[in-house]
């Protein structure tokens, strides 16, 4: 699904250079590399603040921390999601709950979202799916009426830009009260270990989260509130600066190979391409296609067959999932996320693919559907 390998061999004397030089300051904790890495990041997003932490988990779940959410206080989010964005709420007392999603870009609906706010509503997070944003201009406004936190879970569309209706364009992340993104190392900008990042532009919201991420310390010992161990090492710093200034290029790359799918796949029965709105750019994380009148399954099968790796991100839904059962929600009450439970699968995706590669993956998908016919 992502050829990390051949990313590596086109900048591994960059990345080796910069490894041996963090192993050789001996600077492994908090080091000049995470610092001048916050820095770049910010510089990039036009955001305040980066505060660099372990994981993108850690990142969600740090910044309830920060905004003070509290046992009880609800927080929403959509079912059609990976796990870590409700795993947080839950993990924090909190109460998760849950709305439907846009069938075309699978990513939270505005207006379920308003329908879904009580009096105890502190929060929403809304997730940037697959590579391009929700409908931010929406949920910020209806956010604001109700006096609600944002939280953009940024960990699939890092490098994606939001297009307001007045023009005015932003990077993704940095559209809320707080971002948050993963460094994990099959994210369009991945790490070779954990990572993650919180983002904000309110001074004392950053405060807050670089004081959580270091046991709840400003001054070494003194711990005026409960914090975590939270974060990013110089090894992983130093290497997601090299990458950092490739994003941009790893996203045309990705762009480029997303649109020979499209040509290849266009008024193809039984295949939907994935669609693009025209108020987010699309970066891909994912390149993911809905399917109609097949076993999907039977496809995935196929194509390994073929050596080409399928995925299907998600096939149940978090409303469905056992750890998260809550007998407000039933099967059939977010008909879009199941649909798109049923019916999604993932091709590969990443910066290296080429056109004999992606020949090859198109003409046997093209031959699994030749063959029922």
């Amino acid at each position: 699904m992502v050829d990390l390998r051949r990313q590596y061999e086109h900048i591994r004397q960059d990345i080796d250079q910069a490894v041996i030089d963090v192993i050789r300051s001996t600077q492994y904790i908090n080091g000049p590399e995470v610092k001048a890495f916050q820095k770049e990041l910010e510089s990039y997003l036009g955001v305040k603040h980066v505060i660099p932490c372990a994981n993108g988990t850690d990142a969600l779940q740090v910044s309830m921390m920060a905004l003070g959410l509290k046992p009880g206080d609800e927080v929403i989010t959509t079912s059609f999601t990976f796990v870590a964005t409700v795993e947080v709420i839950a993990l924090l007392g909190l109460t998760p709950v849950l709305v439907d999603v846009d069938p075309d870009t699978c990513n939270m609906d505005p207006e379920a979202f308003r329908k879904a706010i009580t009096s105890k509503t502190k929060a929403v997070v809304p997730v940037h799916l697959f590579g391009q944003s929700a409908h931010m201009e929406s949920i910020l406004e209806i956010a604001n009426e109700h006096g609600l936190f944002v939280i953009e879970d940024n960990a699939q569309a890092i490098g994606a830009e939001y297009i307001f209706s007045d023009g005015q364009r932003k990077m993704t992340g940095n559209l809320g009260h707080i971002g948050c993104t993963s460094f994990f190392p099959s994210k369009n900008l991945g790490c070779y270990g954990d990572g993650g990042a919180v983002f904000t532009n309110d001074d004392a919201l950053a405060q807050k989260l670089r004081v959580i991420v270091n046991h709840g310390m400003e001054v070494r010992y003194y711990h005026d509130s409960i914090g975590v161990n939270s974060r990013l090492d110089s090894i992983q710093a130093a290497i997601l600066r090299i990458k950092l200034r490739h994003l941009d290029q790893y996203a045309a790359a990705r762009r480029k190979a997303a649109a020979y799918y499209d040509r290849a796949f266009a008024g193809q029965p039984g295949l939907t391409i994935p669609y693009r709105s025209d108020y987010s750019t699309h970066v891909f994380h994912q390149y993911t296609l809905k399917t109609s009148g097949i076993d999907r399954f039977k496809l995935q099968e196929y194509l390994t067959e073929k050596n080409i790796p399928a995925m299907v991100y998600y096939p149940v839904p978090m409303h469905m999932q056992k750890a998260y059962h809550d007998p407000r929600y039933k099967a059939g009450d977010f008909p879009v996320t199941e649909a798109l439970s049923q019916r999604v699968i993932s091709l590969p995706m990443h910066t290296e693919l080429d056109e004999e590669q992606l020949h090859y993956i198109t003409d046997n998908v093209l031959s699994f559907f030749n063959q029922k016919t």
